[in-house]
This record gives C-alpha cells, structure tokens and sequence, in this order.
C-alpha cells in the first residue's frame, strides 16, 4: 500500500513561515536605521538566500563565520545560512584578536560576514586565514565597503536576486556553531541541529506566557544577551514564533537603549546582571520611570544579586531569572510560578523568582554527588546534571572532553546546586568557583548575595584565595555607592549571620574597593581577572 504521508520538518525555515503566516505586518526595528514588517523581513532573508547559493556558491555544511553587533544584518544571518544549509557560526568578537582568529580557523569558515568596523581585523589576519575565504563585508548606509582584501557587498547579495524557498533541509543537519565563553579554560566548539533550535524556541516560548512573565502577542522584545552569545538566549527565533515586535539595538550604547525602550514602547527584556545594572543607574533612567514600569526582564548568564533585584522591584521593574550554559542551547530552567508558588505570599514568590527557576518542558534536572556520582536528595548540594532534547551532542572535534560532558547519560553542567521543595533549582556556585576553607564550601554566590543587600554597595564578587591554615578564604570585592567603610560591611554581615542569613565563617577575610569590575565578553564579571589582582 503506497503512503503520501510527510515528514515534517523541524527546521529553522519553518520558524520563519509560521511567524509571517500568523503576523505578517509585525514589525523588526534595528535601531532608529530600517524597519521591516515580518513579511519584508522574509522577503530580504529569502533574497540572501538566493544570493548565497547563487552568487557564491554556498554548499550545504559550509561553515559561515559573523562579526557583527546586534544589527538586522545579524539576523538575516540567523534565518538564512541555515535555511541554505550551510552552518551558522556566530563569532564572539569581544575576544581578543588572536582568539578570534583561533575559533574562525578551528571552526574551518569558509565564509566570514563582516562588519565594515571590524574589517581591519580581519585585513590584518590576511596571512593567516584560508585561501579562498570569501569576505562578505556592508556597512549601515549600504555603501560599498573598500579593502585590501577581495570582498563581496551584502546588500548586493540580497538587492540582486529573487527570493527563493530552501531545498533539502532535514531536522538533523548542523545549524549552528559558535564556542564557549572561555571562562574556566580555552573557548570549546559547540553545535545545535535545526531539530534542537526549534524545540528549544518552543519551550521558551511556553514558559514565557506563564507568569509573572505573561507574555503575549502584544508585547515588544528588546533583547540584550548579544548575537554571538548562546543563540541570544534562543530570542532570534523566540520572537518570530510568538509574532512581538522585535529591537535590536546594534552595538550597545545604554543612553541609546533607554531612547529606543522609550520610543519602541519595549515591555520585556534579557540580560546579564550588569546590564541591568548599567540600565538603572544609567544618568538619564530617571527620566524613564515609566518604561521600567512596564517593563518585565529575564536575568541568566550569572546570579541575579538579591539586593539589584530589590532596586529593579523597587522600580516597578518584573524581575525573573533564568539558568542554562552554552552546551544548553542555552535554557533549561526559568523561574516561573509553578503551582506550588502561584498562590504564596509575594515575599516568598520574590524568593522563588531569584533562584535559577524550574525545568521548561521537556527538561529534567538531578542533582549528582560530584565524587560518588550517586543522586543527592532534596534540598541537598551536589553537581547539577541535565537531559533535554537540545542540549549539544559533543564538543566540536573533542571527544575526550565530550567523554566528561557526558558521564553517565547526564550533561554534566560543573556547577553546584539544590532542588528546594518547590521544585525550584539553586546554583550556589560554579564547581571550579566554590570556595574550598576548612573542609567546607563557602558558596560565593549566596554570600555575594546578602553583600549586594547593603544600601551601599553597587555591585559586589566573591572570589577564593589560598590560605595556608584553611586551604582558601573568601575575598571580596566591591564596587561602592558613596562613602562606604569596611567596618560598616562587617557589622551588617554579622548582624545576618546572627539572624541565619549566612554564616559567620562566611564572612570575608579581606574587602577590596574598586571603581568598576572588569567584564568577560559576554558581560559577567570576570573572576579570574579579580583572582590576578590578588597574586
């Protein structure tokens, strides 16, 4: 008996049809530069397309490298390499110069799009790059970019051809690649399948609607994870499923972010921490009371300090968290209210919304003995494992380090946590972060925590340090709000150590004053870099 069934496919094509279907006059909006309804956007993507098999031959599981900010051209690349079939490899370009060379080659690109600013670096690497590489360059204005190298206009790509459909997408090929954030180590390949992309979207996209959040339709994302970050936290694709408005602000400029949240009527955002910290301390955030009162924000990328959750309430400000790393594509918990926290008290709510949340569908979490490897039971600490349909397969061309990712069946995420008896998980720290003093762990991020809830302090890092009686005892380093003495730091630990908040051992040995903390490339505060100070 002959079938004429189908096979769907869960392919990034799809993501992109099913938003222009339901909302096609919904709008992209790249800073105060272009604007596109859902369906001019699909128009311009599926010219790209066109424009990329054609005119330079794009095969399917080519690698093609992007150096970019948070631009339209940007997401153009999102959508149309993997509809191509090619692979997208989002490039971090905060890394320093010779590391971005290093994942470009070790990711074997054959084609890079560039941004005209970041053109001279790539002139400058000429000698090293592969013969052959095809540079795709454009600025804003869509003038013609000039090089010493040869280069391809890509707004020529896209005004110089008709739009085409994809041809011969499966769920299972190579979609994206881009490497780790390079904090515990050298930066590690990995890679996600169209099929891993959209299941994630999907399960994003879910928890969202649930509350606080409550996203709807009738919301507008302005989305400050950067595009070489995790897939922007799954947002590039999030929107078009959901059919919100979307901003993109370009390269970060956070007078200009205010303007546009302003402007755009933008209700919910993501972020690091210490965006949103630079966003409410901004000089002119003043002057936006009423956008932050409509505004609703996802914390991941590191622990959201109680006392910076506080300020954002304070402001009217729906503050959640989420939690996940780069081999997860990247979410698998959200702090949503499950049916456990729905109808609590809004102190006890606030708790729960600052833990790294529940498990978005699909997604089951346990908590491992690091040593025995033996499950720990409620509310007990051990190593936090994870399975869930999109979580990376492998490192790229590193099965050894694969072989550790994998122990077992379980991802291994190399940090600590518990399981309350909500069902919420807490991260108490990064397994390489925690501080080993006397035979006991000092969770860093708990203690950094009820440092931040001082009225003066701005923001606040705990890190280890040898100890030849204890092994290692904690530092701490502040960023202050005024005139703020360390005698007055250490009377209000000890009066939340009395009260049960911490413990008196927990207290630091030492605290160090600072202007700013130094970042890593995606905006967290960069702990090896505060170790270095205190060698």
């Amino acid at each position: 008996m002959s079938s004429k069934y189908f096979e769907y496919q869960l392919t990034v094509d799809n993501i992109l049809e099913t938003g222009v279907t339901t909302f096609p006059n919904r709008e992209i909006v790249y800073r105060d530069i272009r604007r596109y309804t859902f369906s001019s956007f699909s128009d311009s993507v599926k010219r790209l397309l066109s424009g990329l098999k054609k005119n330079i031959n794009i095969k399917q599981g080519d690698r093609i490298g992007v150096m970019d900010w948070d631009t339209d051209v940007y997401l153009h690349a999102y959508y149309s390499v993997p509809m191509s079939g090619a692979v997208l490899h989002t490039v971090n370009i905060r890394y320093p110069p010779e590391l971005i060379l290093k994942t470009v080659l070790q990711a074997e690109d054959k084609y890079l799009i560039v941004r005209d600013e970041f053109l001279p670096l790539v002139e400058k690497a000429a000698n090293f790059i592969p013969v052959g590489m095809k540079i795709i360059t454009y600025n804003d204005n869509k003038e013609k970019v000039k090089s010493s190298l040869p280069v391809i206009d890509f707004w020529e790509l896209v005004d110089s051809n008709e739009p085409s459909e994809p041809e011969n997408l499966n769920e299972n090929m190579m979609a994206t690649l881009f490497f780790t954030s390079g904090t515990t180590g050298e930066p590690k390949g990995v890679w996600f399948t169209h099929r891993k992309l959209v299941l994630h979207a999907l399960g994003v996209s879910l928890v969202g609607g649930r509350p606080p959040l409550n996203l709807s339709t009738k919301d507008t994302y302005l989305i400050l994870v950067p595009m070489f970050h995790v897939h922007s936290w799954g947002y590039p694709y999030v929107f078009m499923l959901n059919g919100v408005k979307y901003v993109l602000p370009g390269r970060y400029d956070y007078g200009l972010i205010l303007k546009l949240m302003d402007r755009e009527k933008v209700t919910f955002s993501a972020m690091v921490p210490t965006i949103l910290y630079l966003l409410i301390s901004h000089p002119d955030a003043n002057k936006y009371s009423n956008v932050f009162k409509n505004w609703k924000v996802t914390i991941g990328g590191s622990a959201l300090p109680e006392g910076l959750a506080r300020k954002a309430q304070e402001l009217g400000i729906t503050v959640l968290c989420g939690y996940g790393l780069s081999e997860t594509c990247p979410v698998i918990t959200v702090s949503y209210y499950n049916s456990l926290v729905e109808n609590d008290n809004d102190e006890n709510k606030f708790y729960e919304t600052i833990t790294a949340g529940a498990p978005l569908p699909f997604v089951k979490i346990k908590i491992f003995d690091p040593i025995t490897g033996k499950e720990k039971n409620r509310g007990e600490i051990g190593e936090v494992v994870v399975r869930s349909p999109w979580l990376t397969q492998e490192y790229y061309k590193d099965p050894e380090k694969t072989e550790a990712l994998w122990k077992d069946g379980w991802l291994h995420t190399g940090d600590l946590g518990f399981i309350d008896d909500k069902g919420y998980l807490h991260i108490v720290d990064r397994e390489k972060d925690a501080i080993k003093s006397g035979g006991e762990f000092i969770p860093s991020l708990l203690l950094e925590d009820v440092i931040s809830l001082h009225p003066k302090v701005s923001q606040v890092a705990v890190v280890g340090v040898k100890d030849e009686k204890w092994g290692e005892r904690p530092v701490a380093f502040i960023v202050p709000k005024g005139d703020l003495k360390e005698e007055e730091l250490r009377s209000f630990l000890n009066d939340l150590a009395n009260k049960g908040r911490i413990q008196k051992w927990w207290i630091p040995d030492r605290f160090i004053f600072i202007n700013t903390m130094p970042l890593t490339s995606t905006n967290k505060i960069d702990k090896k870099a505060l170790r270095d100070q205190i060698k």
